[in-house]
């Protein structure tokens, strides 16, 4: 499997997806069933391309975004908030995992 995959994109668009999938299903469950799959897929190529600590790190975010995003929700809606969280969440996965892939706006890495 290929390991360039932007977690960053895909950790942002998991809390996003399974926000949308409660919202438009009316089932929280379903929601994190979505949520889940994103997660554990970020999991996977953290684990495969950062090792088992950075994985742990970011998962922590993530699960930190998710629980943030409720209380948040309270101040300034819903939907804002899970944006919210969600860049924030996109921002560690770039800043520890994804930058060292792509490097970037420029191209990716390259050895000398």
């Amino acid at each position: 499997m290929n390991d360039r995959v932007p977690t960053s994109a895909l950790s942002a668009a998991g809390l996003i997806a399974g926000f949308g999938t409660a919202v438009g299903t009316g089932s929280r469950p379903l929601g994190g069933v979505v949520l889940a799959i994103f997660g554990l897929s970020c999991i996977y190529f953290w684990v495969r391309r950062d090792g088992t600590s950075t994985a742990l790190r970011l998962t922590l975010v993530g699960l930190v975004a998710f629980a943030l995003s409720h209380v948040l929700g309270k101040v300034i809606g819903a939907w804002p908030s899970v944006l919210v969280v969600s860049a924030i969440t996109a921002y560690f996965c770039w800043r520890w995992s994804d930058s060292k892939v792509f490097g970037s706006a420029a191209g990716p890495l390259t050895s000398s």
